[in-house]
């Protein structure tokens, strides 16, 4: 029996897909992730579409068979995402983790990526101030790195987010702060986040950035359009990391993201309003590699 070229097109593409599965498991990027999901959408619709016609299960056209199996990728997938929210909101993972001194000595992987990484920081006369670590779950830890540029006017954290497989990959946080007391914040984060900031936080995220040295110059350039003196930073970054949290969480409690104390153990910690918020940027960021605007 003939196959015919359409069949070898479709093994093609999931061909591709699988292979862009296991590079994304070893590199961890953000983009490849994105690209992968829609090739992953479009040839599950394509072969599903193409399986019906050629088992003469319907006469309708192949483009609406496709159409109708995109669709419902797109309900699925819609599906899971809700109740994987929900199971978070009801889970003991910690939305906004306290911080520690990683004592360790975990704390910088030794990958090629990652020398070559603190190589540039020193080139850039980064120095590091501390090395921090959070437990989001039961054998889960993220790991920071706390630099300062030498005008201790720019604080940059490096964080190792786990990934699946036991792999990391690492993400950019740059933080400066002005007389008037405002944070301007740059991250490359592809996280949902969902919640509301700080009035007093200038916050930008820019997840299609992975150099560091091109989100740096984006925060330089956003320095200098602020148009503010700078304030030095001279506290210590673990507590200001740590007062940071505490503040993100009673501001969004306050804003209704998150439901009072009193009511999280029946509930759960999101309100409806928040799930469906993050919700919408799991899928702003997995798709488009968007984020939401998020001023208290």
């Amino acid at each position: 029996m003939d196959i015919p070229i359409a069949a070898y097109f479709i093994a093609g593409l999931g061909l591709v897909t699988l292979l862009g599965s296991w590079l994304n498991q070893r590199v961890g990027s953000p983009v490849l992730a994105i690209l992968n999901r829609w090739l992953r959408w479009i040839t599950f619709s394509v072969a599903t579409a193409y399986l019906v016609r050629y088992l003469e299960w319907t006469d309708r056209p192949f483009w609406a068979l496709a159409l109708i199996t995109f669709l419902i990728w797109l309900l699925v997938e819609s599906l899971y995402t809700w109740f994987a929210i929900n199971a978070l909101s009801q889970s003991t993972v910690a939305l906004f983790p306290r911080f520690k001194a990683n004592t360790s000595g975990e704390e910088w992987p030794a990958r090629p990526g990652y020398i070559a990484l603190r190589d540039y920081l020193r080139r850039e006369q980064f120095r590091q101030v501390q090395a921090l670590l959070a437990e989001l779950a039961e054998g889960i830890n993220l790991r920071v790195s706390v630099y300062q540029d030498p005008e201790n006017l720019v604080r940059l954290q490096v964080l190792f987010l786990p990934q699946g497989g036991g792999g990391l990959t690492a993400c950019f946080q740059l933080s400066s702060k002005t007389e008037s007391d405002r944070r301007l914040m740059t991250d490359n984060l592809f996280l949902p986040f969902g919640g509301f900031y700080p009035e007093n936080w200038l916050v930008v995220r820019k997840p299609w950035t992975r150099r560091l040295s091109s989100l740096l110059n984006h925060h330089r350039r956003r320095l200098q359009e602020c148009g503010e003196a700078l304030k030095a930073w001279e506290n210590d970054p673990l507590d200001d990391l740590n007062a940071q949290q505490s503040e993100l969480e009673r501001v969004n409690t306050e804003l209704g993201f998150l439901l009072p104390h009193h009511m999280r153990e029946e509930h759960g910690r999101m309100t409806w309003e928040g799930r469906y918020r993050v919700w919408k940027e799991v899928w702003l960021l997995n798709y488009f590699g968007l984020t939401a605007h998020h001023r208290g």
